[in-house]
């Protein structure tokens, strides 16, 4: 008996830390997505950042995401990039990212566009976009590449893909393009183009990871709960009725 009983004491514990470490877990997933929602919001009141002052490495690059600009430039219509899996207010769909070759400049910037809905019944079939020939000027803030997500296969290299690596893309495009993407907002007065541009702000889910935190410390608290009776409390009063 006393063999069982060290097995359920160490199972317990192992339990407990083990839940108590994916509660840990989930408020430091929280407070990452509210450091950076507040860095967005400090770094979109400062002055825009003029197209020339765009970094061209990674480090110089960090300090610079989530600044505001405007880009001028023309749209490489033919590297355009649909990228799969990606929700907008909940509804299935691509983000369409098309290099803008900057003026003057012989570089060029991934420009995350916006989102369109995906084709119910052929995911293949995609929506004509409407892109401008020759100059424009694209209003939007400096971010990272677009974010990844898990892929089972190899890379693809068609119009619809699962992730964008820049590095990659410079080569398969022939563009030189600088470590950043531009994140478009909507201009006022600007004609539609017919993609949502409703970005979701990093800190928007904050609340479901202190959801997920709360489950997982009253998981570990139910342990505690279950072996302290079980073990401890049930034992006891049987043998306190025993010698009734």
């Amino acid at each position: 008996m006393k063999g069982c009983a060290i097995v359920v004491l160490v199972a317990t514990l192992a339990g407990m830390a083990l839940t108590a470490r994916l509660g840990v877990w989930q408020l430091s997933r929280a407070a990452q997505k509210e450091a950076l929602q507040q860095a967005l919001d400090e770094r979109a009141k400062e002055p825009e950042l003029p197209m020339a002052a765009i970094a061209h490495d990674d480090q110089a690059a960090q300090a610079q995401h989530y600044r505001r600009t405007h880009l001028r430039g023309e749209w490489v219509a033919s590297a355009t990039v649909f990228l799969d899996n990606r929700q907008m207010n909940g509804r299935p769909g691509f983000y369409v990212v098309t290099p803008l070759k900057l003026g003057g400049t012989g570089e060029s910037v991934a420009v995350q566009r916006g989102w369109v809905p995906r084709d119910q019944l052929d995911r293949t079939r995609l929506p004509t976009l409407p892109t401008p020939a020759g100059e424009v000027v694209v209003a939007g803030h400096i971010a990272p590449p677009p974010s990844r997500l898990y892929e089972f296969s190899a890379a693809a290299s068609g119009p619809i893909r699962q992730n964008l690596d820049l590095g990659a893309f410079s080569v398969e495009t022939g563009l030189r393009l600088l470590p950043v993407s531009l994140v478009q907002e909507d201009a006022p007065g600007a004609a539609s183009d017919g993609l949502l541009r409703q970005w979701p702000r990093p800190a928007v889910d904050v609340h479901k990871h202190y959801g997920y935190a709360f489950q997982w410390f009253a998981l570990c608290v139910l342990m505690a709960g279950l072996y302290v009776w079980f073990q401890l409390v049930r034992p006891h009063v049987r043998a306190r009725q025993g010698r009734a």
